[in-house]
């Protein structure tokens, strides 16, 4: 009995003691370029003069052709506003958003040389008060590593 009881216990032991080592954590890095941070706190004072506040907002590490998933929480009837910057040398710049379901209830494409080309701003009262994930993703032929910014803002007013 004590055998078995020690076993137990070194066995527990050993499996505890592995578990942190077992587990990475992803953070997202986060990135910033002065021309991006400047187009956002310009896109921050027009929507709030338009009475949106920032719910949520980042910069982030972004990879050529790979999607960026963004996991937000939004209201049944509230007004949102989302807004994705990417950098000013990529050539295509994509926005989806699904619902809960998976269902894709947004999806805009800008391309290099549109006006605010790197820009992609839309507005979406949601039905059901549930996650929603968005999911930017930009190309770049000639960088790898991208930044991009993303913001949630809500109308108060």
């Amino acid at each position: 009995m004590k055998n078995l009881l020690l076993t137990t216990i070194i066995l527990a032991s050993s499996l505890l003691g592995l578990q942190p080592r077992a587990q990475e954590i992803i953070r997202q890095a986060p990135c910033s370029l002065p021309t991006i941070l400047e187009q956002a706190d310009s896109i921050k004072k027009h929507l709030a003069d338009l009475g949106f506040i920032v719910v949520k907002e980042a910069s982030m590490q972004m990879e050529s052709q790979y999607e960026m998933p963004v996991i937000v929480p939004l209201n049944e009837g509230s007004w949102y506003q989302f807004v994705f910057i990417g950098d000013v040398t990529s050539k295509l710049y994509e926005v989806r958003m699904y619902d809960w379901n998976e269902k894709q209830v947004v999806y805009q494409k800008k391309m290099w040389g549109d006006v605010d080309g790197n820009v992609i701003s839309y507005s979406y009262i949601p039905q059901f008060s549930e996650y929603h994930m968005i999911k930017p993703v930009q190309v770049n032929k000639k960088k790898k590593n991208l930044c991009g910014y993303v913001m949630l803002l809500k109308k108060v007013k």
